[in-house]
């Protein structure tokens, strides 16, 4: 008994927790009445669903990269290293959850950008428009530093145009800690992936012209001891230490980089370091308007069919019908809460695969009850019925379910955006599903063992 109340507890809590996050406006109502006595409680914490071009509208652009500069088996490496390197720009700007991704057809290759909920993307496009710049800075001495940091504290807390009567007011704008050095990526002729030799640990190997390999020489011998900062479009990747001086045109940065962590240090060099100027061909602004009247459609399509699932589930299934149409609407609350906290960007093709997920969480409970039935058939008694009833569905609703998984990973490794989009909602939404059957329907079936109840048979189908 004390396990039953503690299971059912845990989905009550689950229930109250996700459903309060997919829409906390009831209990902010709450709140709000609750604040006229004068407590002054605050609202819940308000997550707002990240909606995706086709729903909120934008802006959509597409870049075509000059790659004649460079070899041809380092083109994916460069359309790799700059979609990352244009993503973080977008980013520092203040454009959030930006789609970036490359397209190559023939001899074309391709950036697509989307930036939903922008409207006048002129910054962004004069920003996108440039080719990454790499550098190489080098640590301030504290004299050197000093005075840009004196500036710095001379101009906090004033205006833009008291900032402009202070004499040398530009020195703040510097940074204080690096200075740039005359080592920049058109010196360095590649970076690549290496491993050490005594600890196995994966390294970056850098390798400059000649005229590079001579500047390197010059910063790390008046360096050593000292950060070497590298940058590219003004934020830095990487912070190495400089050990000795280093001649010959060759380096290698070592540290506790994961495989991962180092393959994407390498390409961001190798982006910085190639000149791939890319250019805008297409331009598109899309409307939202176009995209709630989707949504709206999508919506009640999907309310529609939830409702007919539940008379069906109901009608066909009666107090087991019930329990399930509970453990649906747990379920979807579960789900709309974790795509806010992921947060996953919502578009049509992912409202698609969230509503064929709802299809997969229905089919688990078909499955359990129509076993749940043939054990009462044969004269069980409800306890065992029910422990049976899921023990036999479990391999079925787990191989269906593994089945779909496998299909939308490769659908969301291999997809473009809303395949992916349709891929990741489809995915988290089985996953949860198999929750919501094996978890949640069982322990609101279990309240029914070993009462008078479970001895009324036409209740249960």
């Amino acid at each position: 008994m004390k396990r039953k109340r503690l299971f059912l507890a845990i989905t009550i809590a689950i229930a109250v927790i996700s459903g309060t996050i997919s829409y906390p406006g009831a209990l902010n109502k709450v709140i709000d009445f609750v604040n006229k006595t004068g407590l002054g409680i605050p609202h819940f914490w308000n997550i707002p669903f990240k909606l995706g071009l086709d729903l909120q509208g934008g802006t959509h652009l597409i870049y075509e990269a000059d790659l004649s500069g460079i070899d041809k088996e380092n083109y994916q490496s460069a359309m790799d290293g700059l979609r990352d390197i244009i993503e973080r720009r977008i980013n520092y700007f203040g454009i959030t959850e930006p789609l970036v991704q490359t397209q190559n057809e023939g001899e074309k290759h391709r950036l697509v950008v989307e930036l939903a909920g922008i409207k006048d993307p002129a910054e962004a496009i004069k920003m996108i428009g440039q080719t990454p710049f790499l550098e190489f800075k080098e640590q301030r001495t504290e004299e050197e530093a000093k005075p840009i940091w004196d500036k710095i504290k001379e101009i906090e807390g004033k205006t833009e145009e008291e900032i402009k009567k202070i004499d040398n007011w530009q020195l703040a704008l510097e940074d204080p800690n690096f200075k740039s050095t005359d080592l920049t990526g058109k010196y360095l002729k590649k970076s690549e992936l290496g491993f050490d030799q005594t600890t196995g640990d994966p390294i970056i190997l850098l390798q400059f012209n000649d005229e590079g390999g001579r500047f390197f020489e010059e910063i790390t011998k008046r360096n050593v001891g000292k950060i070497l900062a590298i940058y590219i479009d003004g934020l830095p990747i990487s912070t190495p230490m400089v050990q000795e001086e280093i001649s010959g045109g060759q380096a290698r940065i070592t540290g506790k980089f994961s495989i991962e962590e180092a393959k994407s240090l390498v390409k961001n060099l190798n982006a910085g370091a190639l000149p791939v100027p890319i250019a805008l061909i297409s331009q598109q602004l899309v409307g939202p308007a176009l995209g709630m009247v989707s949504l709206q459609q999508s919506l009640f399509a999907g309310i529609i069919g939830f409702l007919t699932v539940i008379i069906f589930m109901i009608l066909y299934y009666r107090v087991p019908g019930v329990l399930a149409s509970l453990a649906l609407l747990i379920y979807i609350g579960i789900n709309l809460a974790v795509y806010k906290l992921i947060p996953v960007t919502l578009t049509l093709a992912g409202l698609g695969g969230f509503i064929l997920s709802i299809g997969m969480a229905v089919d688990a409970n078909v499955l359990i009850f129509a076993r749940l039935k043939e054990e009462l058939k044969q004269g069980k008694s409800f306890s065992v019925a029910l422990e049976e009833g899921f023990r036999r569905s479990w391999s079925a609703i787990l191989d269906g379910n593994v089945t779909i998984l496998i299909v939308a990973f490769i659908l969301f490794q291999l997809g473009t955006s809303f395949i992916r989009g349709f891929a990741l909602t489809l995915i988290i939404g089985t996953i949860i599903s198999m929750f919501s059957a094996i978890f949640i329907t069982k322990t609101f079936l279990k309240l029914f063992a070993r009462t008078r109840l479970e001895n009324v048979k036409w209740i249960w189908g």
